[in-house]
C-alpha cells in the first residue's frame, strides 16, 4: 500500500506548453501513428465495404490538427484532444464493425499516456482508469444487444483484427521504448551525479587525496568487515612546512602538498591507502601490517620525501616529514589508535623531526 500513498501524495506542476521531451516525442510518435492507421482505414473500408466511407479522413485531419498543436498549446490540450480522438474513434468502430475487431486496444496507448502526464495529479488519472475502464464495459455491454452496421467474418474479420492489433501493438512498444529509455537515462545520470558528488565530498581539492572524512570510511569499512585482521595507521607531518610558506609564498605550499602527494599515491600501491588528514598533515592506513611492517613501510617512504627534488620558479629546495606510527590492538577504539599515532608524531618532531617513531 506504500506505493499507491506515495502515489497519490504526488505533487505534480502546473500545465503549460512545454513539457518533457520525452513526452512530447511519445505524443508525436503516438498521433504519426494514429494518421497513418486512418489513412489504411479509409481505404481498407471502401476495399471490404464497397463504400467511400468519410470517418476515417475526419479522424485524419483530427489527428493532424492535434500533432500541429503539440507544444503550442497547453499539455493538458494535448492529451485532452488525443483522448478525445480515441474515445471517438473506438466508439464508432464498435458500433460500425463490431466489438470483436479489437478497436478497444486503442484504450491502452491513451491510458499510458495520461499516466505518464508529469502534469496529471494523480486524482485525475484514478479517473481516467475508472473511466476507461467504465467506457470499455459499456462498449462492450451495448456490443452484446446491437448488430454492427458492417458485418464481417472469415478473412475480412482477421484483416480488420490484425490492422488494428499491430498499429496498437506499435504504438505500445514505441511508448515503452521512450518512456523506459528517459526513466533509465534519468537514473544513469541520477547514479552518476551522485557518484560525483560523493567522491568530490570524499576528495580532499587540493591534492585529490582522500580526505578525513573518507578515510575514516575506509578505517570502519575494514573493522566491521574484517574484525580480527590486523593492521597499522600513521600520520605523518610536514617538517617547518611554515618556513616554506614564508619564504616562497602560500603558493608553492600548495605546489608542495600536491607533489607530496604525487609521491605518496606513486608509491602506494596495494600496500597503504593515503589521505590528507588537513593542513600539512597524511594519514596512511596499512591493512595486514604490524607495527614493524609498517614502520619499516613508513621509513622508505620518509627517505624518499627528503630526496624527493622539489623545484618552484627559481627556487630549489627539499623537505622531511615525521611520522608516527600505531599498531591495532584488537581492544581500542579507531579514535584512540590515531591519537596514539599523533602523539607518536609529536615526540618524533619534540625529538628532531625527520623520523618515524614507533
Amino acid at each position: 500500500m506504500g506505493f499507491f500513498i506515495d502515489f497519490l501524495k504526488q505533487k505534480t506542476p502546473k500545465p503549460g506548453r512545454e513539457m518533457p521531451g520525452y513526452y512530447q516525442r511519445a505524443l508525436v510518435v503516438t498521433q504519426a501513428f494514429m494518421i497513418a492507421y486512418f489513412l489504411v482505414c479509409y481505404f481498407l473500408f471502401r476495399w471490404k465495404t464497397g463504400q467511400w466511407i468519410a470517418m476515417p479522413l475526419f479522424m485524419l485531419a483530427a489527428s493532424l490538427v492535434s500533432l500541429a498543436s503539440i507544444g503550442k498549446v497547453n499539455v493538458r490540450l494535448c492529451v485532452w484532444s488525443y483522448a478525445a480522438i480515441t474515445l471517438f474513434w473506438v466508439g464508432w468502430y464498435t458500433h460500425n464493425f463490431d466489438w470483436g475487431f479489437g478497436a478497444q486496444h486503442f484504450l491502452i496507448p491513451l491510458l499510458m499516456l495520461c499516466f505518464f502526464n508529469v502534469y496529471g495529479p494523480p486524482w485525475a488519472k484514478l479517473l481516467t482508469l475508472v473511466g476507461i475502464i467504465g467506457y470499455r464495459i459499456g462498449l462492450y455491454t451495448w456490443s452484446l444487444s446491437h448488430a454492427p452496421v458492417y458485418p464481417m467474418s472469415g478473412p475480412d474479420g482477421v484483416i480488420f483484427q490484425m490492422t488494428n492489433s499491430l498499429t496498437m501493438f506499435f504504438m505500445i512498444a514505441c511508448q515503452f521504448i521512450l518512456f523506459s529509455s528517459s526513466i533509465q537515462a534519468t537514473e544513469r545520470k541520477l547514479r552518476l551525479d551522485n557518484q560525483e558528488l560523493s567522491r568530490e565530498a570524499g576528495t580532499d581539492p587540493l591534492t585529490q587525496l582522500p580526505n578525513r572524512r573518507a578515510m575514516l570510511d575506509t578505517m570502519d569499512n575494514f573493522m566491521k568487515n574484517a574484525p580480527n585482521e590486523r593492521f597499522s595507521v600513521a600520520i605523518a607531518d610536514i617538517d617547518f612546512f611554515k618556513k616554506v610558506n614564508d619564504t616562497y609564498g602560500h603558493n608553492c605550499g600548495d605546489y608542495t602538498l600536491k607533489s607530496l602527494a604525487d609521491l605518496f599515491r606513486e608509491r602506494s600501491g596495494e600496500v597503504y591507502a593515503v589521505c590528507r588528514w588537513g593542513g600539512e598533515e597524511f594519514c596512511f592506513f596499512l591493512p595486514d601490517k604490524n607495527l614493524d611492517e609498517a614502520a619499516a613501510v613508513m621509513f622508505d617512504l620518509c627517505s624518499a620525501v627528503k630526496k624527493m627534488p622539489l623545484e618552484f620558479g627559481d627556487n630549489k629546495f627539499n623537505i622531511t616529514i615525521t611520522i608516527g606510527v600505531e599498531e591495532y590492538d584488537y581492544m581500542s577504539p579507531m579514535e584512540e589508535i590515531l591519537e596514539r599515532a599523533d602523539q607518536k608524531l609529536y615526540r618524533g618532531k619534540i625529538g628532531g623531526r625527520n623520523q618515524v617513531v614507533m
